[in-house]
């Protein structure tokens, strides 16, 4: 019999990771992506334990395919260097079978979607619509004409997901946290920083990342009203940041020399409130699309990679026959279970990174000192054990008895 087929719609990482778990399933896959061609430039991305296990299970080693670095130590400082809580990686990966990695983004999406045929990818093809979604055999159709049957519809379409506003016409859509954030990479190598860290001020917050070759994934974040732009980033992170602590005035200094371009700015939005359900009929909703977050926890990608692993885990395999007249559809079923499996994790996560952005992005002087000295009052074990249930959430659920 005919294998199944997915079309995937957007190919970021959420997108690419489904790809390559659907095709391990035994699915025909086809990924539509709306922009003309892969990211050639962009930011980097931190993977945890959770997200290095999920990717373990389809059989993806990202720091082989991307590569990788790996701290020494993981903490928050204040502006004047003082160290407010942290931890050591080789602890973590005693604790989580794991250290977090951190890889370039370009980089990691180029890994992923060389791990697809060329033929499932499809650039410059953005999805408009898809026909009959609840149907047996719904049809996605592109701006260019194409029309796609597919037994699946993975809406991987991003914090905007067009998909997601057409079949939750209801729902409230995006947050605005009250903040820009500000993301780059600068080379650095002669620096010697081991450490990946996150300074809190009041009201602004400064990110440093090592990633592989000496180079850093910098960002910072600073209350602002939705659509503030800089009119020179670069100038306006060496005026707010350029007096904290070491190693920032250095880094800052390779910023300056790099193209505003290469400067990204964005708002910060969380999903307004949880969807009803991360499925419709055959579609099914991962990363950004379905529960879109504050990226205070670094879990963003990392649920991401979650979703689409557990979602093509509890489908049936690609060439696996229907079930029997009377007996519910094997899809459909596979998608409420993954709706069971995903909405309270994902949620949970939602919630807990737009508390922990709140705190540090308190502005009065007596909040902020009260929370640096609440912060600095928990030891670092413990502080280490409460992410226990990010860093060991990761489980794929039991299938049906007639998936096993």
């Amino acid at each position: 019999m005919p294998k199944r087929h997915a079309v995937v719609v957007g190919a970021g990482i959420g997108g690419l990771t489904a790809a390559i778990a659907l095709r391990r399933r035994g699915w025909d896959v086809t990924v539509c992506e709306r922009a003309p061609e892969p990211p050639a430039t962009g930011a980097g991305i931190g993977l945890a334990p959770n997200a290095l296990r999920a990717l373990d299970a389809i059989g993806v080693d990202a720091a082989r395919a991307a590569g990788s670095a790996i701290p020494d130590t993981m903490g928050v400082r204040r502006p004047d260097g003082r160290r407010l809580t942290g931890a050591g990686t080789a602890e973590m990966a005693a604790r989580y079978g794991t250290a977090p990695i951190a890889v370039p983004r370009p980089a990691f999406t180029a890994a992923l979607a060389a791990a697809l045929p060329p033929r499932a990818l499809r650039y410059g093809a953005a999805v408009t619509a898809v026909d009959d979604a609840e149907g047996r055999r719904p049809t996605v159709r592109t701006a260019g004409g194409a029309e796609l049957p597919a037994d699946l519809v993975v809406a991987a379409d991003g914090i905007r997901s067009p998909l997601r506003r057409t079949y939750f016409p209801g729902h409230p859509g995006l947050h605005h946290l009250g903040e820009t954030a500000w993301r780059t990479i600068v080379d650095a190598p002669d620096l010697g920083i081991r450490a990946m860290s996150e300074t809190w001020g009041r009201g602004e917050r400064f990110g440093i990342t090592p990633l592989a070759d000496g180079r850093f994934y910098l960002y910072a974040t600073a209350l602002a009203p939705a659509g503030t732009r800089s009119a020179d980033p670069r100038a306006e992170l060496l005026d707010r940041f350029g007096s904290w602590h070491d190693p920032i005035p250095a880094l800052l200094d390779r910023v300056r020399r790099l193209d505003p371009a290469d400067v990204l700015q964005n708002d910060l939005h969380d999903l307004a409130a949880p969807l009803p359900r991360l499925h419709h009929g055959r579609i099914a909703w991962v990363g950004d699309a379905a529960h879109a977050m504050a990226p205070n926890l670094g879990q963003g990608g990392c649920q991401a990679i979650e979703d689409a692993v557990v979602l093509a885990h509890l489908l049936p395999a690609g060439d696996a026959p229907d079930p029997a007249p009377g007996v519910a559809a094997a899809v459909p079923a596979a998608l409420a279970a993954y709706t069971a499996a995903r909405r309270g994790r994902t949620d949970a996560v939602r919630r807990r990174a737009r508390r922990v952005g709140r705190l540090g992005a308190l502005r009065h002087p007596l909040a902020a000192a009260a929370r640096d000295a609440a912060v600095r009052a928990v030891p670092d074990r413990l502080a280490l054990r409460g992410m226990d249930d990010l860093f060991n959430g990761f489980r794929l659920p039991a299938r049906h008895p007639a998936e096993r």
